[in-house]
């Protein structure tokens, strides 16, 4: 899932930069794909071949695009892939496995934003000639630090503790027993708490924007510090 930005902005955007749109879709559908990928191979190779019968075990987007979701991508700049589903009765430490399934998804994108971050750097030593190849290199200039900005947005997002985001099963695999079940009770309340973060505002924008923009602004300011990250 990815939180949402104003609508009408981002619609603005769309509609006066075809070319950035693009990019932008191309960048989301790529992310959300191996984020979704990532968890059903590390669930795969934990013993559980629940995502590989479900045909999700593939970075083949098809298979992980949610239709609702990706329409609310072009939309309203926010949405979400298709969750994969594991058996943690396949798992042999269900609460330690879970936990490394969920974190296997934020942690491909925060190793897509680094790749992409070097690969802008070299790409931003290259001079722009008046040509087809300048503009080419241009194109890819500006695709890297979308998919950038996007992958790192994804990870940090999906780190925020409440079901059903990754982070609420990493918290319960980094608990003790007890402290996991009393945890574990809060999941039913998730999306309640997630729509209160989400679209309740506070100070002019939503709790969740309060939240995770710190941590973003943090880690853009490590990868892009060629570019303004805001």
């Amino acid at each position: 899932m990815i939180p949402k930005v104003k609508t009408r902005m981002f619609i603005t955007q769309l509609l006066s930069n075809p070319i950035a749109a693009i990019l932008y879709i191309i960048a989301i559908v790529i992310a959300v794909s191996l984020h979704e990928f990532a968890h059903a191979y590390i669930a795969d190779r934990l013993g559980d071949p629940t995502p590989r019968m479900q045909g999700r075990l593939t970075p083949n987007p098809r298979a992980h695009l949610d239709p609702y979701g990706s329409l609310l991508f072009l939309l309203a700049g926010f949405g979400w892939g298709k969750p994969v589903v594991f058996d943690p009765f396949n798992l042999r430490n269900p609460r330690r496995d879970a936990a490394s399934i969920s974190f296997a998804g934020p942690a491909i994108n925060l190793i897509l934003a680094g790749i992409a971050a070097l690969l802008l750097r070299l790409f931003l030593q290259i001079p722009l000639p008046f040509s087809p190849f300048g503009v080419a290199i241009g194109l890819a200039v500006q695709f890297l630090e979308t998919f950038t900005r996007i992958n790192v947005l994804l990870a940090i997002f999906n780190l925020v503790p409440i079901h059903p985001l990754d982070g609420f099963k990493i918290v319960g695999g980094l608990l003790s027993e007890r402290k996991a079940r009393e945890w574990y009770q809060l999941q039913p309340y998730g999306m309640f708490f997630l729509i209160i973060l989400l679209f309740f505002p506070f100070s002019g924008s939503s709790y969740l924007q309060n939240l995770i923009s710190p941590p973003i602004t943090f880690i853009l300011r490590i990868l892009l510090p060629q570019v303004a990250v805001i």
